[in-house]
């Protein structure tokens, strides 16, 4: 990977002192850029940005509820004044919902809209003036797969859906002031939470993957990828798009 690709570049990823985000911001540090990572998990936060100091990246961390206006405005200021600007922003905390769609509880569904559509528009309105005012960003949000329809999720799929049109509708507006907005929709990846709840060797486990075109789970580090792209100038001509990886399964099963 070009290693100084992103040099002079300032980005932020939220969710990430685990998983897909600490794969993102590793990834988005080691193409040169300067990260800023947050995230609601205290202890976990702590750990990786000791992690990624102590390898040498630029990076600083902020403790963030992204549900709260007040939070983010304070975090955006904070960040603000010590780079003057965001380059990136990756808004990729969020949280799930497994339940059918007439079990799910009202306070499970106004979490789900408050951290997955509410907090990540918080975050995009916290730094478009700045952005707007440099006439440069690229903005990444997040959504899944399981926007296409998946059993048990309906109130998830509803706001990663959100999500979507979210990305579609902000890439026409910021069009004009140089700001690319895309969408990346996970499938089934292994992270730490995944491999918790799905033991590799459990029959449904295995049952997914054989479900999965190509056979196998996703990495935190194939989405990174992906984000880095869209992250990049080589991405500059791509804005308001969609893209599933997910091996395949977007597109189909391989149950006959």
């Amino acid at each position: 990977m070009p290693a100084t690709r992103m040099k002079g570049k300032v980005a932020l990823v939220t969710g990430a002192a685990r998983g897909i985000g600490k794969a993102i911001a590793e990834r988005l540090a080691l193409e040169g850029a300067a990260i800023v990572i947050c995230d609601l998990l205290s202890k976990e936060l702590d750990q990786t940005s000791a992690q990624f100091k102590k390898r040498g990246f630029c990076v600083e961390s902020h403790l963030l509820d992204i549900s709260s206006l007040r939070q983010v405005r304070e975090m955006a200021d904070k960040v603000l004044e010590r780079f003057d600007t965001l380059d990136i922003l990756i808004n990729n905390a969020g949280v799930s919902q497994k339940s059918l769609a007439t079990e799910i509880t009202q306070e499970e569904l106004n979490h789900l809209v408050d951290i997955n559509i509410k907090g990540t528009f918080y975050c995009i309105q916290a730094f478009l003036p700045a952005m707007k005012e440099k006439r440069y960003g690229k903005i990444v949000n997040i959504s899944s797969r399981a926007s296409l329809g998946k059993p048990r999720r309906a109130g998830y799929s509803a706001t990663k859906a959100a999500i979507i049109g979210m990305t579609r509708t902000l890439a026409l507006e910021l069009a004009p002031f140089n700001i690319n907005v895309n969408c990346v929709g996970p499938g089934p990846i292994a992270t730490e939470l995944f491999d918790q709840v799905n033991p590799r060797e459990s029959p449904a486990t295995q049952a997914l993957i054989r479900n999965i075109p190509l056979q196998r789970l996703g990495t935190p580090e194939d989405v990174a990828a992906l984000v880095a792209f869209f992250a990049s100038q080589e991405a500059s001509f791509i804005t308001g798009q969609t893209v599933y990886i997910c091996g395949g399964l977007s597109v189909g099963s391989m149950t006959v």
